[in-house]
């Protein structure tokens, strides 16, 4: 489905906004960051990430993400209880990654999803933003 560029264009004018920013500059933050977050859990990171926002929907698609540990298990016909712990690892970073998607658009999340998929070593997140505005003066840097 292709959305018509005007609701794309009118969305991404109200998300830049905040800094005078870009999309793509907040895309890339938000890559960057959800890169980071994974390497500070994790203790690697994926080697690929790209973040596509359209109107109230920012998808992080994540390539190459399993830890050497996991590709072992997974190689072993272990795949389930990798997807499981993911599931619930990634559950509990929920905050973490809303907070990284908050700050750079300055909407609030109102759902997250995710998944993986093991077989093409793919993660996406998925977060729905709401219409209510960020409050994002704890994270102004002050004179």
């Amino acid at each position: 489905m292709r959305v018509p560029e005007t609701a794309t264009d009118d969305h991404a004018e109200r998300m830049s906004d905040r800094n005078d920013r870009s999309l793509a500059e907040i895309r890339a933050q938000i890559s960057s960051e959800v890169v980071r977050l994974q390497v500070e859990y994790y203790g690697r990171g994926p080697t690929r990430a790209r973040t596509y926002i359209v109107e109230d929907v920012v998808v992080v698609v994540l390539e190459e993400t399993f830890t050497r540990a996991e590709k072992t298990l997974i190689d072993r016909g272990e795949r389930e209880p990798v997807q499981q712990i993911r599931r619930r690892f990634q559950q509990h970073m929920r905050d973490g990654f809303a907070s990284v998607v908050e700050q750079a658009t300055g909407r609030r999340v109102r759902a997250f999803l995710s998944d993986t998929d093991i077989e093409q070593d793919v993660s996406v997140e998925t977060f729905l933003l709401s219409d209510a505005r960020t409050d994002m003066t704890d994270f102004e840097e002050t004179p």
